[in-house]
């Protein structure tokens, strides 16, 4: 339900990428040392932290770098200015790592909560502001990726295909159960849904239908089908849709 899906995707890329570099103790401790100094560190003073050589500290301290998790420059530390080269010196970035396996998305519904919060009319209460944004929402993202691609005409199993993307992207885990069928294996939402499942369900079903309205897909629509352990959506043709002549 964010508004870049291909800005999540590559997060959670890197998110992965982080942690894999921060498996290394000497290179974990070392970029908790910098978090807390508050300031540059010098690759001595990072060293020193672990007790390891400069020269592997070194080592350890670019690669944090080339995983955008530090930055380095040149800087004499105290700022006095000395004869010779000036030390390389690090310091945090403000990289977020957040990693979750199934993938989980509690921060896009907070994003469309404030939204519900800021517009609310005075003929609706929280929950229809809620599901209302999460429509919108959706509908703009669908529009967006019309635009971007172009597709023509979708009939429900080539408009479920251009709608895998976007799932697989929000970390619904798409599972075709048949050409015009869609199951979603993994709820983003869980396990807030659980806690919420009226006010949340009904806030993903609403994204999931304007995301189809935008695309422009016909045949197809979101109905709740709710099932342990996996999303509360499915998407499948309307009634009046036959699967035989799908396009």
């Amino acid at each position: 339900m964010a508004s870049d899906p291909n800005a999540q995707a590559d997060a959670a890329a890197s998110a992965i990428d982080s942690v894999s570099v921060l498996s290394e103790d000497s290179r974990r401790r070392m970029f908790a040392f910098i978090r807390r100094a508050r300031r540059a560190v010098t690759r001595d003073e990072a060293a020193a932290s672990v007790g390891i050589s400069r020269k592997l500290a070194a080592f350890h301290l670019d690669k944090l770098v080339d995983a955008g998790l530090l930055r380095a420059r040149y800087e004499t530390p105290g700022g006095i200015r000395k004869v010779g080269r000036q030390p390389k010196v690090y310091e945090p970035t403000d990289a977020q790592i957040t990693v979750s396996i199934p993938d989980r998305r509690h921060e896009l519904l907070a994003d469309l909560l404030l939204d519900a919060v800021l517009t609310e009319g005075r003929d609706e209460n929280a929950a229809q502001a809620a599901v209302r944004t999460a429509g919108q929402r959706g509908r703009q993202l669908g529009e967006a990726a019309r635009e971007e691609t172009r597709p023509g005409r979708l009939g429900p199993e080539r408009g479920l295909t251009a709608c895998e993307r976007l799932l697989e992207q929000y970390g619904y885990e798409p599972v075709r159960e048949t050409p015009t069928r869609l199951r979603l294996r993994n709820c983003p939402f869980h396990p807030l849904a659980g806690k919420a499942p009226d006010l949340v369900c009904g806030m993903n079903h609403a994204f999931l239908s304007g995301y189809l309205k935008g695309l422009e897909v016909n045949g197809v629509h979101a109905v709740l089908a709710p099932e342990s352990g996996e999303c509360c959506v499915r998407l499948g043709p309307n009634d009046a849709a036959s699967e035989s002549g799908a396009g």
